[in-house]
């Protein structure tokens, strides 16, 4: 391969003749972003790549090694570099820089945003594109190496009880369109709400907290990572069936095992229809240091679309998959622990929530009961209010409730950020 040679005019040429090597148009903005950049993306030391495997970082450094092949240009930080931290360029993309970076960035502190990935057993950022790599100021700070894979996280409660939540976070989006989803009618969620959700699940602090209507697992970790970094929460979102794009997740700081997602399941409505479940019905292992495991199943059943409610054929379909699932469940073990939890769009008494409930032996429980009938209020919107989301209980889980503990958490849009009210319980599990 022929080698490349820089001047000013074949830069110049190349901007004209060859746009391809220059970095892609980013995606749509729908609106401004409530996260940054910089608060959502860590600032760490090169010596720690390795300990952020997979992860998007800010790298700041050095270069102690800047050298050229015939397809590549390569930065490193030390000269001792086997093992450590690369920054590689490809010739092609290299042609878009003002300088060949073998000259641009020898001997410079320089601060690069990438994803560290693996090479051949080393950390590895690709570059593509000259605004990943800034030179910073030769007497500015690099980062102290501390060897931390992320933020210091809240310990798991050791005390044999946990609190569970469930939290309906209404259209917790990002600013970005996506292609693949009907996204770009939903506003995004402003830094006031994102401010006032967190404040919520602060004051909450369960160990294991269902959401709903979140847009993708992107938004739940930076949200997560902005506003909630010390909780030592974990992300468990798959992407679902919602034709906006709005999927149901879980935020815990308890262990996680298996996860289980039905949205691939296809199923009848009464009068025939095929259907399945309109966001999914996830199922999540839980497994409590010292306790036996649980699973939790999150739902976001099909909304009632107005006054006449024509979404009830499918809501009613999607109740009777998921009790013939939880029976199958129960059937193989009558002991099981598990809680179903999330935003079910209707009310205690509904014909779809009969039919989760059940009856007799294998009847769950949900202990909203205990709250007086004018406290029992989950979505919060005049003159709709109404309480549609719930924790329930299989019968083994019932016996592990702390009585008493049963509450929601009440308020308005203003107030929390959304238009539900998060629904809170506690279990003692050992």
């Amino acid at each position: 391969m022929m080698r490349i040679r820089w001047s000013v005019a074949a830069v110049l040429v190349l901007s004209c003749v060859v746009p391809s090597v220059r970095a892609q148009e980013p995606p749509t903005l729908l609106g401004q972003p409530a996260i940054t950049l910089q608060e959502r993306v860590p600032v760490i030391s090169w010596a720690d790549a390795r300990a952020c495997m997979g992860r998007e970082v800010f790298v700041v450094g050095r270069v102690a090694v800047a050298k050229q092949t015939k397809t590549m240009f390569f930065l490193n930080f030390t000269r001792q570099f086997r093992g450590t931290l690369t920054i590689a360029i490809r010739a092609a993309d290299a042609r878009a820089f003002e300088m060949p970076p073998d000259k641009a960035f020898a001997d410079k502190v320089i601060k690069v945003h990438g994803w560290i990935t693996e090479f051949k057993g080393a950390p590895e950022i690709l570059v593509t594109r000259p605004g990943q790599i800034t030179i910073l100021p030769d007497d500015a700070p690099v980062p102290a190496s501390t060897g931390a894979s992320g933020p210091a996280t809240r310990p798991v409660r050791d005390a044999g009880v946990i609190t569970v939540a469930t939290f309906n976070v209404e259209n917790l989006y990002d600013a970005w369109d996506d292609p693949y989803s009907n996204d770009e009618g939903t506003p995004v969620k402003s830094r006031a709400d994102l401010e006032k959700l967190a404040k919520v699940i602060r004051d909450i602090d369960a160990d294991v907290l269902s959401v709903d209507e979140v847009e993708n697992r992107g938004i739940l970790e930076d949200f997560n990572r902005v506003f909630l970094k010390d909780m030592g929460y974990t992300v468990v979102l798959f992407e679902g069936n919602d034709v906006r794009g709005i999927d149901v997740a879980l935020l815990t700081r308890l262990p996680v095992g298996p996860v289980t997602s039905h949205r691939h399941l296809r199923f009848r409505t009464d009068a025939g229809e095929l259907q399945h479940f309109q966001r999914d019905l996830l199922q999540v292992r839980i497994e409590p240091p010292g306790a036996a495991p649980m699973d939790v199943f999150l739902v976001h059943l099909k909304s009632k679309e107005g006054a006449d409610d024509t979404g009830l054929p499918i809501r009613m379909a999607e109740a009777k998959t998921a009790r013939r699932i939880l029976d199958e469940v129960l059937a193989r073990d009558p002991n099981a622990r598990f809680l179903v939890c999330g935003d079910f769009n209707d009310l205690p008494d509904s014909e779809p929530l009969k039919i989760l409930f059940g009856a007799g032996p294998t009847a769950l429980r949900s202990f909203h009961e205990e709250l007086p009938a004018d406290q029992r209020v989950t979505y919060n919107k005049e003159p709709y209010r109404s309480m549609i989301d719930f924790i329930l209980c299989s019968p083994a889980m019932a016996k592990c409730y702390v009585s008493g503990s049963f509450r929601i958490v009440q308020g308005t849009e203003e107030t929390i950020g959304t238009d539900h009210n998060p629904v809170v319980v506690k279990f003692k599990i050992k």
